[in-house]
């Protein structure tokens, strides 16, 4: 399966898996902020620009969202991202139980607005997933 680089900046990785229009993100460390912000924005726009629909967040290495960032993802990155396509979300859950948590949140969240999203602890299933749908 083909997977192109789009960036890596100090706290994460996104790639574009060309042959099942998957965006995919890894978080390598704490991600907050601009940092965070800057992957996201760019996955909005591999979906809106490439047509896909899918995304893979594995966010082992992540925790809680600050509460600015859960602001700023709820009235700018999500809007946009909806607009642009987006359908089924495979999460790859945080190790710290509040990142767990966080994420569970988002999801009941996200589900209201038509995103098909489901929780795994193994980046190979969730890609598997998202193939699948």
């Amino acid at each position: 399966m083909a997977k192109e680089l789009i960036m890596e900046n100090d706290c994460a990785i996104l790639w574009y898996h060309t042959d099942y229009k998957i965006v995919h993100h890894q978080i390598k460390k704490y991600a907050y902020g601009k940092c965070l912000q800057e992957i996201l924005l760019k996955g909005t726009e591999l979906l809106k620009t490439k047509g896909a629909k899918k995304w893979l967040s594995d966010d082992r290495n992540n925790s809680a969202l600050t509460k600015a960032d859960t602001e700023w993802g709820n009235t700018v990155w999500f809007p946009q991202t909806v607009k642009s396509g987006w359908k089924y979300w495979a999460i790859v859950q945080p190790e710290k139980v509040i990142g767990q948590m966080n994420m569970k949140n988002l999801i009941e969240q996200y589900a209201k607005y038509g995103i098909t999203a489901k929780m795994f602890t193994d980046p190979d299933e969730a890609l598997e997933w998202l193939k699948a749908q």
